[in-house]
């Protein structure tokens, strides 16, 4: 195999950035999970949203209150050159073009404590973050990006501007570190980051909160544009970087198994594949009607889920027993038991089965699915 030589020629300081040290001394370097927004488990499109939910992108939540109808979708109008696929996008589909004093529209993920010791925050060799993200909206102006301290209610915010409409535009903001309140060194929530896109007068009556400080919700996101005053607006973003440190180094794209492993942390989503129909690992039946299966997770998730997502009706699922007979199942799967590596789920059918022998839980089509949430959620 060739091996191409290293000459003094190539090594100049054109081809020497920081950017390219940083790449390579700093892996994982950004705390923000699928910034590329390569990764939908939930839907790749979503309608009539209203309200705060997870709807598209993994690791991407929608805070909501009375800020018109939106629908969020992963899309492929991404910026030109920059090797990302896919983006985030809102649409405006019922406007509010007067906003009521609490009404906001959000875009945020959030991170665990323990992934932010690095930072000091909270002592004098706090680290300053710099956030750097592309962007785009035919609505032109000033946007809020907050970084929110959960664990000491403590905030700073920024603004950017889209100048020009429907343009692909790169933005990096440098948050100063802050000297009060550490960071809680466990899995819960410390820090959110917030993409700001509608905000009444509760959050834009103050002084924007350009430094660290105590949170009063009327300096949170002051000059914030109203996206939702027309149906014509949408808004994108892709390549949400968050790194300690005061310059913004490449955008740090991760094998796409990596990156699948660490939003399953968070949202955990079990569909039939291609050519089989398998929901679960094997099982048990403890009546005639009904059996326990086990889904393991893959990874470990940030706690143990207490709920089960599933999707259609009892017919869109079946249990294959020990005669391998495939039954409908007389109900949708239940939740028995949610661990941090696992979880055992209940099927039911109105009868045929033997008490003490193996079963598994199974699609009849691909309405069904089983997901399991450790998000973290509070608004």
């Amino acid at each position: 195999m060739a091996i191409d030589k290293i000459t003094t020629a190539s090594i100049t300081d054109a081809n020497i950035t920081t950017a390219k040290l940083a790449y390579d001394a700093a892996p994982f370097r950004n705390i923000v999970i699928n910034g590329d927004m390569s990764l939908a488990q939930r839907a790749t499109s979503v309608t009539g949203i209203t309200s705060s939910t997870f709807n598209t992108v993994d690791r991407f939540g929608t805070g909501a209150s009375s800020a018109g109808t939106w629908t969020q979708s992963k899309s492929t109008d991404v910026p030109t050159g920059q090797e990302f696929a896919t983006s985030l996008k809102m649409d405006c589909t019922t406007a509010q073009g007067s906003l009521g004093s609490g009404d906001r529209l959000q875009i945020y993920q959030k991170f665990e404590g323990q992934n932010l010791q690095y930072l000091k925050k909270g002592t004098s060799s706090t680290e300053s973050t710099t956030v750097s993200f592309w962007v785009k909206s035919n609505k032109t102006g000033t946007y809020i990006a907050e970084l929110y301290d959960s664990d000491n209610t403590r905030h700073i915010a920024k603004s950017y501007t889209i100048s020009n409409a429907n343009t692909w535009e790169k933005k990096t903001i440098t948050y100063a570190g802050d000297t009060s309140g550490a960071f809680t060194n466990d899995n819960g929530e410390s820090l959110a980051m917030y993409f700001w896109l509608v905000a009444g007068s509760d959050f834009t009556s103050g002084t924007l909160a350009t430094s660290w400080a105590s949170n009063t919700n009327a300096n949170r996101a002051v000059g914030q544009v109203n996206l939702s005053d027309s149906t014509s607006n949408d808004w994108y973003i892709t390549g949400v970087q968050l790194e300690a440190g005061t310059t913004a180094s490449e955008f740090e794209f991760l094998p796409v198994d990596v990156n699948l492993l660490r939003c399953q942390r968070y949202y955990y989503k079990v569909i039939a594949e291609a050519g089989g129909r398998a929901l679960t690992s094997l099982g048990y039946s403890y009546s005639s009607t009904a059996g326990y299966v086990m889904v393991p997770f893959s990874t470990i998730m940030r706690i143990s889920p207490t709920a089960l997502e599933q999707n259609g009706t009892a017919s869109d699922y079946s249990i294959l027993n020990n005669a391998a007979a495939a039954a409908t199942c007389s109900a949708v799967p239940a939740f028995s038991q949610g661990m941090t590596w696992g979880a055992r789920i209940i099927f039911t059918v109105a009868s045929g089965l033997t008490a003490g022998q193996g079963i598994q839980g199974r699609a009849s089509n691909t309405n069904a699915y089983l997901a399991w949430s450790a998000e973290l959620w509070s608004l």
